[in-house]
């Protein structure tokens, strides 16, 4: 059954890991995408070309979420292109992590910019389109470090946390339109940036893990395609773990 039939999504960062995986699955379910990156126009235009074959309409755009104006453009152009915008999934991030003693001003604020304001950035964005069409999802990536801390991570934590209670406002201020708005917080999810580690690092946190494994980029779109779908119809405002029972 395709539960996203006929809607339009937009995904930030959604060339690679997790949000390449919310792409193709969105797309699986029927659903016409739009997806932004920053740097890789070919990897993003094969990607593009790829869940195209599946026969919904996909679309990359270069563009940074972490700008105002560029979200603003973006919604604009995705509007134009695609004629609707009822999913939005904020995913875009980075990391830059340090001990609180010595990580610098320039990489607490590049953190905050690219994880924190460009919910904000893209949420504005898409929130007249949604308003008029009195429906929408917002889906807005958190992490288990924004529910528990991190040491070494203040500034990716305090981004992640921060989008944890802009969601649940969000969530109260747009619910009477039907908008909904929730967040996830995925756990340790193996992508090509955790192929990097080392194996034994790797694997003491699988073993710290209850389900004994890391999770997938699929096992955070599925978790997507709820929030996106009339599954969650009466879902808003929460806050989804998906993190093998890490944090149990």
């Amino acid at each position: 059954m395709k539960l996203l039939e006929g809607k339009t999504a937009i995904i930030t960062g959604g060339s690679r890991g997790i949000g390449k995986g919310i792409v193709e699955t969105f797309a699986q379910h029927g659903a016409n995408v739009a997806f932004t990156y920053s740097s890789s126009a070919e990897a993003a235009n094969a990607l593009a070309d790829e869940v195209s074959k599946t026969g919904v309409k996909a679309k990359a755009y270069k563009s940074d979420a972490a700008s105002y104006d560029e979200s603003q453009k973006l919604a604009e152009e995705v509007l134009k292109d695609f004629g609707s915008i009822d999913i939005l999934v904020n995913n875009a991030g980075i990391t830059k992590d340090n001990l609180l003693m010595r990580i610098s001003e320039e990489d607490f604020d590049k953190v905050i910019e690219v994880n924190l304001k460009s919910v904000f950035n893209m949420t504005k964005a898409v929130q007249r389109a949604m308003l008029k069409q009195r429906k929408g999802s917002i889906i807005n990536m958190s992490s288990v470090v924004g529910v528990k801390g991190n040491a070494g991570q203040t500034n990716y934590a305090a981004s992640k946390a921060g989008i944890i209670g802009f969601t649940k406002s969000v969530a109260l201020e747009l619910g009477s339109r039907d908008i909904r708005c929730n967040a996830i917080a995925p756990g340790f999810i193996e992508t090509e940036m955790t192929g990097k580690l080392d194996d034994a690092t790797v694997q003491g946190w699988r073993d710290a893990i209850p389900l004994k494994r890391g999770g997938s980029p699929e096992d955070i779109a599925n978790a997507c395609v709820f929030f996106a779908s009339d599954l969650s119809a009466y879902v808003t405002g929460q806050v989804l773990n998906v993190d093998g029972g890490m944090l149990t």
